[in-house]
């Protein structure tokens, strides 16, 4: 059974920094895509960040050339460096990860119902 566990978080003024991680267990053979995914109150939970089991990564245009996905395999943990904050990343973010196939699923903008496994959740404040 896969777990993710969040940590990471809080509140920052804008322009600054914060990373988030996601330390997972049961992965070994279930999981091959890993995901950042964000939640805005009344809004739809989106993909910002998604990374395969090569290493290959990619972005949504928001959110491109300021933050960062990395996992590290040994420690089965996912990772999201996130400089140059903006009160629009303002939202609870979320790790998901899974088995999946398609191309369109292994990536920053797949949809979030495709996810079996997700972690708790991160809150992460963007102060003007």
């Amino acid at each position: 059974q896969v777990q993710l566990v969040q940590s990471g978080g809080g509140s920052v003024q804008a322009g600054g920094s914060l990373t988030l991680s996601c330390s997972a267990s049961g992965v070994a053979s279930n999981v091959n895509c890993m995901n950042w995914f964000r939640e805005i109150p009344g809004k739809k939970r989106e993909g910002i960040a998604g990374i395969k089991g090569n290493g290959l990564s990619n972005y949504v245009d928001s959110v491109k050339g300021r933050f960062t996905i990395s996992r590290d395999n040994d420690k089965d943990t996912l990772y999201l460096q996130m400089n140059d904050l903006q009160p629009e990343d303002t939202a609870m973010y979320y790790c998901a990860a899974d088995r999946l196939d398609a191309p369109a699923d292994c990536n920053a903008r797949a949809l979030y119902y495709v996810y079996k496994y997700w972690g708790q959740g991160s809150q992460v404040t963007v102060s003007s």
